[in-house]
């Protein structure tokens, strides 16, 4: 019998290797990308039965590398392992698909169990913050406000957050370098944010990038 397959996605050497050595005894670990966009690439060609990522990683998040792979049709279940316990996160990734999500302090305890969860067809969430899903939609306001974005733009938005330059942002994205500014202006005037450093603290407070 095929073992199931595993995608692992942190950009946190150290931490990727504890989640090797959580699944490896029970499941088939096919890769371990180390930002989103080798997430998307390593799962379009791997084709994982479970990825578990984080979601504030470089280049792309994990809710966003999620939301490309289901436009490409990927079947693969998310469970996301991260260190945000605002329980309007966990209700933002599962709304957009995400089966399991998992605090990572907690993942040498409640991972295996996740995986147990998910592959039977039922969602995981930790303990820790599950009771507050009930209330989650009263704290999705600002949320939803980000969800105003496509998903293009919350691309422009992270790479230029994460102090890209409209080159390299170009380049990453292939687009041009016009095209870029231009992203960026929009982005600004339809979140209304006077200049990058509010960018920057948009995009921490999303979880697009992490807290320096």
């Amino acid at each position: 019998m095929n073992r199931i397959k595993v995608l692992i996605a942190d950009d946190h050497r150290i931490v990727a290797d504890g989640l090797r050595t959580i699944l490896e005894p029970e499941y088939e670990l096919v890769g371990i990308a180390d930002n989103g966009r080798s997430l998307v690439e390593q799962a379009t060609k791997l084709e994982p039965d479970v990825v578990v990522a984080d979601i504030s990683m470089p280049s792309l998040n994990g809710l966003d590398a999620m939301e490309l792979l289901q436009k490409q049709d990927c079947k693969a279940k998310f469970i996301f392992l991260t260190m945000h316990k605002d329980v309007t996160y966990a209700a933002k990734a599962i709304r957009q698909g995400a089966v399991g999500y998992v605090l990572k302090h907690a993942a040498s305890e409640e991972l295996l169990r996740a995986m147990q969860s998910v592959l039977s067809g039922e969602k995981f969430i930790s303990p820790e913050i599950a009771d507050g899903l009930q209330n989650a939609d009263e704290q999705l306001s600002e949320l939803e406000e980000h969800k105003m974005l496509t998903t293009r733009q919350r691309e422009v938005l992270q790479l230029f957050a994460e102090g890209k330059s409209a080159k390299e942002v170009a380049a990453t994205l292939g687009i041009s370098a016009r095209t870029a500014e231009n992203h960026k202006a929009r982005i600004m005037t339809q979140l209304r944010l006077g200049s990058t450093s509010e960018l920057v603290k948009y995009a921490i407070r999303h979880g697009l990038i992490a807290s320096p």
